[in-house]
């Protein structure tokens, strides 16, 4: 057994010697083979490395003598350019040359032209003092013979000339005007018509009673009530009077406030209809007819504004024109005028080019003022600011503002206001006119008149819008009539108000009277 052993071992030990020699045969085996692979690829990639430096060599010496072509090509192109910018150079050189020749020549001759001219001058000064000297001897000579100094001489001839230019002057000054006022009339006249036929208005002017119809004629014992208090309270809640004469089935309501005649109209008309009449009942039916008025005026302002195509307006203002309809001038509604003078602006805006809609808005806008109680000034100025605090445009302002004058135009549209409003109030049967006033008016342009030196006497005709002036045709000459005229137009312009315009007309007339024996 032991011996077995001892076997085993000796032949695993020498089966591992005999694996070992073995395995190292083939390593080495195997190494050598992969050397000379190794070394034949080495070759290999040499051969090839030597092929592509002598490749890139011969590049590279083709490349370079390319190089050395162009630059030799180069070189010489630049040499040719060089000489021939030489043979420009050279030209140029001599070109300057002889002008630089010219030029000293010219100098040369320029120098014996300013000495010839010097010497021309020196005679020519002396040449002016004999002259000077011989005017000086003649002025002396004038002066002694004359007895005159240059200044007065001098002083006598322009007042002579001033005394023959002076009246050509005044001809061609007043024939100027007289064409250019004939012309410009006439285009105004034709513009003014052609915006007044296209605004026609059948409104009077309206009066300041009202007269109520009454059911039957027992009515006025019910209204003038016991001892008189119905009509007391009536007349103290409403603010009107009430007049009850002989007129069968009537009573007539005066006041100088439309709105409060209206809520009294409406007042009674409804107590005659219910037929209780007493103080407690006329309060309460006093108060249904102001709001009723109310409503009416309120529809009345937009119905204007709808009417005009008038749109973004404050309700405020809305308001206002509503009550522009129970508002009176000289008797002319407001409402109605400010609605023809908005159509007659907005014809004047279309005949001359300007903006129709802001002369429709300014021009129904234009009389608000006269709704605003205040005593801070004239409606123009009281109507502006309270458009101006409704955001109305500063055009609409000024336009407001200044159709009176009062303040300076700013824009074509409200001298268009100016017009169309002078336009609506000086219509015939626009407003009416107390006779004190006309007469009081007529007596004032008169003498207006009668205070110019010169005006011998003075008629106003045409229920005023007319005055004729005779003036001394001694004291007046032909010159200073157009002035004097002008003069007194000025002055009615500014002492004076009045509806629509004044035409002064102002005459000389001279006469030749001989009798025969």
């Amino acid at each position: 057994m032991p011996h077995n052993v001892v076997y085993y071992v000796i032949f695993l030990a020498s089966g591992g010697l005999i694996g070992y020699f073995i395995s190292n045969y083939l390593t080495r085996r195997q190494g050598d083979g992969i050397i000379a692979t190794a070394k034949k690829k080495k070759n290999e990639i040499l051969d090839e490395a030597r092929k592509n430096a002598q490749k890139e060599l011969s590049k590279a010496q083709k490349r370079a003598k390319e190089i050395k072509d162009k630059e030799q090509n180069l070189r010489k192109q630049t040499e040719r350019e060089a000489a021939k910018r030489r043979q420009e150079l050279e030209k140029l050189e001599a070109l300057l040359n002889s002008r630089i020749e010219k030029v000293d020549n010219r100098a040369e001759n320029l120098e014996k032209k300013a000495d010839t001219l010097r010497e021309r001058e020196a005679e020519l000064e002396k040449l002016q003092q004999q002259e000077q000297a011989v005017i000086e001897q003649q002025k002396k000579e004038l002066e002694r013979v004359a007895g005159l100094t240059p200044e007065q001489a001098r002083e006598q001839l322009m007042k002579k000339l001033e005394d023959e230019l002076q009246y050509e002057i005044a001809l061609k000054v007043n024939e100027s005007e007289q064409k250019c006022k004939s012309t410009c009339d006439k285009k105004a006249r034709e513009v003014l018509a052609n915006a007044i036929q296209r605004c026609s208005t059948d409104h009077s002017t309206d009066p300041i009673v009202t007269v109520v119809e009454l059911p039957s004629e027992e009515m006025k014992g019910r209204i003038i009530g016991r001892e008189g208090r119905n009509i007391r309270a009536f007349e103290s809640l409403t603010g009107v009077d009430v007049i009850i004469d002989d007129t069968p089935e009537a009573v007539v309501l005066s006041s100088f406030d439309p709105i409060k005649r209206e809520i009294a109209r409406v007042t009674l008309e409804t107590l005659t209809l219910d037929g209780r009449i007493h103080p407690a009942k006329i309060e309460e039916m006093y108060e249904k007819a102001e709001k009723e008025v109310n409503l009416r005026i309120k529809e009345a302002g937009e119905q204007t504004m709808l009417a005009l195509g008038i749109q973004s307006i404050h309700n405020e203002l809305v308001e206002i024109v509503g009550r522009l309809n129970y508002r009176t001038s000289y008797g002319q509604n407001v409402l109605q005028h400010s609605i023809e003078v908005a159509n007659l602006a907005g014809n004047l805006a279309a005949e001359i080019g300007a903006d129709i809609q802001l002369a429709r808005r300014a021009g129904l806008l234009h009389d608000i003022g006269k709704v605003i109680e205040s005593d801070e000034g004239n409606h123009a100025k009281l109507g502006a600011d309270f458009a101006r605090k409704y955001q109305e445009s500063p055009k609409v302002v000024n336009a407001i503002a200044a159709h009176h004058e009062d303040v300076p135009f700013e824009t074509p549209e409200a001298v268009l206001i100016a017009a169309a409003d002078a336009v609506s109030a000086s219509r015939r049967g626009a407003r009416s006119e107390s006779l004190d006033a006309y007469i009081k008016r007529l007596e004032e342009l008169e003498t207006i008149a009668k205070g110019f030196g010169g005006v011998a006497s003075a008629y106003a005709i045409q229920a005023g819008r007319e005055i004729r002036v005779m003036v001394s045709p001694e004291e007046v000459n032909d010159v200073m009539a157009p002035k004097l005229c002008r003069d007194i137009v000025k002055k009615i312009e500014n002492d004076m108000e009045y509806p629509g315009q004044v035409k002064v007309v102002l005459i000389r007339e001279t006469r030749n009277v001989e009798i025969a024996h």
